[in-house]
């Protein structure tokens, strides 16, 4: 143990000490064993469980320690992968550790908690980038280089002005209304009332503690709270002014067991290094984050208004400086207006900013086009105009946005939101599409998951990619019999042809060459090819046979386009003729 506690992860570190050999179309294990973190990322983005277990009852991480890849195990790891000591799972991966490094690896994701949800990692983020809360917050693992992690790589990455700051005793924190109003009463009540008007708020009370108000405040962005014991007492104080009364019963069972425990083993060492962790999951569902913004959500909505609306009621348009005039709804603190389809949505520039890079930059640079009198300024709502999108979608859209769930999602929608999702650059919504309609899949045509696998391809959602692919291979002869399949073939890629790139044909270490993992028919073979040849020394044989299936359907499909444009030029020819005559 003292030999690990020397070792320091650098950058060069998060390699493989084994050659890596790539495995395109293996699955998480087989990737996890080999090092071919582009498999396993890929893998891991389709939704696959990252603690699933293979027929020797191992999980990927085992595979990824035992093998000694760093990289690997590092991006399962940051999936969730458990690693914990006192588990099953654990204890295999720390023995079976090929050297200290691994070793060391888990020993920091021990410490680590369970990578948050996106909504929680987003607005954490956002709250983190202000200047002044940065150094408050104990990075627990600042040491490791974490790609993908939410640590904060620059001054002014993920930063988003805040419009409020408190000082306490002279120390500020940075924050932003709406969050704080959504998950606190007290705090809504300030905002509506006594602070609507101010920037900045000092609190002067002796008693008040700087540590226990910027821990709640980093509670109410992440659900998440990190307290040093010490300041646990001072918690319970501002979180009954807070009105947080779950919160301030559970921090006040756990003084009182800590009342009754015996700290002798820790009395050397400096009380404030240990902390109380507690998770959102341990609270109610309505005293979580994403319950506290679906309500907020659902207040700016009943707010809300079409154009035709706000013309009745003689609202104006500034177009000038891109402000719309709107009476304040103190009830939702919205604090911008963004038209759509018709259809004016208030609401909150925070959240808007921390899901979607697209809006941070174009809310950060709207300041620029805001050059009017002061007088109207106070009764007016910067103001986005969305073009080539329906309001249905963009109303799911931050649905998400605030809730990081989807409910109840039209299939017809379905494109337009994967469309949206790209160009709002909030990639996590085609999973949630994707969650949303799997169980509208399960009931789809042959036909219908010809042309849901050729959407998924196209916009990149693996998980409606995987589940038609599997659905086609499991029921192959059933697809090749309808024309809706056959016509598909025709605008596909071609199948490669190339039995090196199949995990039948193993690759010299670090050799795997060039594939191309996009290739749909490719990935439709190998997985026919799991499910139908089971001898490993039949696999080649029978990708040429399935090839060769596949030739004959795209033939018969090329034939049936020429009589259906036959029949087409026929049609048209009678037509023109009965019009001559």
């Amino acid at each position: 143990m003292a030999d690990l506690s020397d070792i320091f992860l650098e950058v060069e570190d998060l390699t493989s000490s084994l050659p890596t050999k790539k495995v395109p179309h293996g699955d998480v294990f087989e990737a996890a064993r080999a090092g071919d973190v582009d498999r396993l990322g890929y893998l891991l983005e389709s939704g696959v469980n990252v603690n699933a277990r293979d027929k020797w009852d191992s999980v990927a991480l085992y595979y990824a320690c035992l093998a000694g890849h760093l990289d690997a195990a590092l991006m399962l790891l940051l999936n969730g992968a458990i690693c914990d000591e006192h588990t099953f799972d654990g204890d295999r991966c720390h023995y079976a550790a090929l050297n200290f490094k691994v070793r060391k690896l888990l020993k920091a994701f021990e410490a680590r908690p369970p990578p948050l949800p996106p909504l929680q990692a987003a607005l954490r983020d956002t709250f983190l980038a202000c200047v002044p809360n940065r150094p408050l917050f104990d990075f627990t693992d600042d040491h490791l280089p974490l790609p993908g992690s939410s640590k904060l790589d620059g001054p002014n990455q993920n930063y988003f002005s805040p419009d409020v700051v408190f000082y306490v005793h002279g120390r500020p924190i940075e924050a932003h209304r709406v969050i704080l109003s959504a998950r606190s009463p007290y705090f809504k009540k300030k905002f509506e009332n006594d602070w609507k008007d101010r920037r900045e708020v000092r609190f002067s009370k002796e008693k008040l503690s700087h540590p226990a108000l910027y821990s709640l405040l980093h509670f109410f962005y992440s659900d998440r709270l990190e307290v040093a014991v010490d300041d646990m007492e001072d918690l319970v104080r501002i979180c009954k002014v807070c009105e947080c009364e779950e919160m301030r019963r559970v921090i006040e069972k756990e003084l009182a067991h800590q009342k009754f425990t015996e700290y002798k083993a820790l009395q050397e060492i400096d009380s404030s290094q240990r902390r109380f962790v507690l998770q959102g999951l341990s609270l109610p569902e309505e005293d979580r984050l994403p319950a506290a913004l679906h309500h907020i959500l659902q207040l700016s909505l009943n707010n809300s208004s079409t154009k035709q609306d706000i013309d009745n009621v003689a609202l104006n348009l500034v177009a000038s400086a891109g402000r719309l005039q709107i009476h304040e709804h103190a009830s939702d603190l919205a604090d911008i207006c963004v038209g759509v389809d018709g259809r004016v949505f208030r609401c909150h520039q925070v959240v808007l900013a921390s899901r979607s890079d697209y809006f941070r930059t174009r809310i950060s640079r709207m300041d620029d086009f805001l050059e009017v009198n002061n007088d109207v300024l106070g009764h007016t709502l910067p103001y986005l105009e969305e073009h080539d999108l329906s309001h249905e979608a963009f109303e799911k859209m931050i649905e998400y946005m605030y809730t990081d769930v989807l409910k109840d999602v039209d299939p017809q929608q379905a494109e337009e939101l994967f469309d949206a999702a790209s160009r709002y650059l909030l990639f996590p919504l085609k999973r949630a599409v994707a969650d949303a309609l799997l169980p509208h899949l399960e009931m789809a045509s042959p036909s219908e998951l010809c042309h849901w696998l050729l959407l998924a391809d196209m916009y990149g959602v693996l998980k409606i990619r995987e589940y038609s692919l599997d659905a086609m291979a499991c029921n192959f002869e059933t697809f090749a019999d309808t024309q809706e399949f056959r016509a598909m073939l025709l605008t596909l890629p071609p199948p490669s042809g190339d039995s090196s790139l199949r995990t039948t044909a193993p690759s010299a270490p670090g050799g795997g060459g060039i594939h191309d993992q996009g290739n749909v028919l490719d990935d439709l073979r190998e997985k026919w090819l799991e499910i139908e040849a089971a001898e490993l020394d039949k696999r080649d044989e029978s990708a040429l046979l399935f090839d060769k299936r596949l030739e004959m359907l795209m033939h018969i499909a090329e034939q049936e386009q020429e009589q259906e444009k036959e029949m087409s030029n026929s049609i048209n020819g009678t037509m023109k003729c009965s019009m001559m005559v």
